[in-house]
């Protein structure tokens, strides 16, 4: 049982000591003559223009969020595909099939939601309450 630990611990001591062995070696291998313009942020090319702390529209935080949910689906559905001849071979095809389309019903009733709440529109529209 030791012996089972002492392997992973002795792996890892491995993995770190490369890390740093081989971070070790490059900066002495390395030029280092630092300018102005290497110490600047990179943006493509062009200089930076104005603060690095910008507000960023809460947009692109759902939409992500949304296309990892569904990326999510892939990750899960690629191996039931790979698997589903053999289910159907043994007998449980249809258990298998209607487990899946549960499976994408449940990500649709998401999806509608998110569709139906607006998020999925890029410029949302707020509505202003009636004052009169």
């Amino acid at each position: 049982m030791l012996f089972n630990y002492s392997n992973v611990f002795i792996l890892a001591l491995v993995g770190i000591g490369f890390i740093f062995v081989s971070l070790l070696i490059g900066s002495f291998l390395r030029p280092s003559n630092p300018t102005k313009e290497k110490r600047t942020t990179y943006e493509c090319g062009e200089p930076p223009v104005g603060t690095a702390w910008v507000n960023f529209n809460i947009r692109f935080y759902i939409i992500a969020l949304v296309f990892v949910i569904f990326d999510v689906e892939m990750a899960f559905m690629f191996p039931v595909v790979k698997v589903f001849k053999d289910w159907v071979d043994v007998g449980h095809g249809m258990i298998a099939l209607v487990e899946v389309f549960a499976f994408i019903l449940i990500l649709l009733a998401g999806f509608a939601y998110v569709w139906k709440k607006g998020d999925l529109n890029w410029v949302k529209r707020v509505e202003e309450p009636n004052n009169k």
